[in-house]
């Protein structure tokens, strides 16, 4: 079972559970904010996905394996969610949507699309294997290390949020790194998997993004023929850390319409 924090509902109503999944080298961690503001009015939910943060390490990374421990935490919410997912997040949920649509009631989709992409991210994992850890003991001096493999301040701050700096045994990566290198064309791409999920869907995207582009639609449609659209102005890729109260507030409308 994937490791989860449950954030409870502030004044709980009968909306279902949302489920929160998370991007490529993130972790549940990473939406705590957004999660606790969202769970206003129901139970929101983050995982740690395989192979990422506190949850158990496989040999795979395959979009059918992640949407099966999604599927299995649904059942231990109840057995019908809604389902949040960004980048990697968003098409493991994407996956699950169209295979098990029974367990999800309404999906956001955050900025990525069912298609296979041709850039490669392995040289993150590649650089946080080569960073130098030892007598690592401040964030600080983990990024001024890393400044040297990783020239975006972003992207290490974030890269920085999967460093356990109190770890036994000195600090480690809550990532596996081999793997998550090894499986990196199954992440990237798509499985072409087939059928619709005739639930509600929202394709949210940051404008300044290239993730979803206008001709994606076609393949979007097809497999999500209720599917609406909508851009933050302003944000890129990680629109919910570029704009997470415009992020927040249409994701909210969506879910409670």
């Amino acid at each position: 079972m994937l490791a989860m924090t449950r954030y409870p509902a502030a004044t709980p109503t009968d909306a279902p559970p949302l489920l929160i999944v998370h991007g490529l080298y993130g972790s549940g961690r990473n939406w705590g904010v957004i999660a606790r503001r969202l769970a206003d009015t129901r139970e929101v939910v983050t995982v740690d996905q395989r192979n990422h943060g506190e949850s158990p390490r496989f040999p795979t990374q395959g979009y059918p394996e992640m949407a099966a421990d999604i599927a299995a935490v649904i059942g231990e919410l109840g057995g019908r969610a809604d389902l949040l997912g960004h980048s990697m997040g968003g098409k493991a949920a994407m996956q699950l949507a169209l295979t098990h649509g029974a367990l999800v009631r309404r999906l956001v989709v955050a900025d990525i699309a069912p298609v296979a992409y041709a850039h490669d991210q392995s040289q993150y994992a590649q650089a946080m294997r080569a960073l130098d850890l030892t007598d690592v003991t401040t964030r600080g001096e983990a990024d001024r290390r890393l400044s040297a493999l990783v020239e975006d301040a972003g992207l290490r701050a974030f890269f920085l949020q999967s460093l356990d700096l109190k770890a036994e045994g000195g600090p480690r990566w809550r990532l596996n790194l081999d793997v998550i290198e090894a499986e990196m064309a199954k992440i990237v791409g798509w499985p072409g998997t087939t059928g619709q999920f005739d639930g509600p869907a929202l394709f949210l995207t940051g404008a300044e993004s290239r993730y979803v582009r206008p001709e994606h639609r076609e393949a979007i449609r097809a497999l999500f023929p209720h599917a609406r659209f909508a851009k933050l102005p302003g944000a890129g890729h990680w629109l919910h850390a570029d704009k997470p109260r415009e992020f927040e507030e249409t994701v909210r409308v969506f879910l409670n319409a």
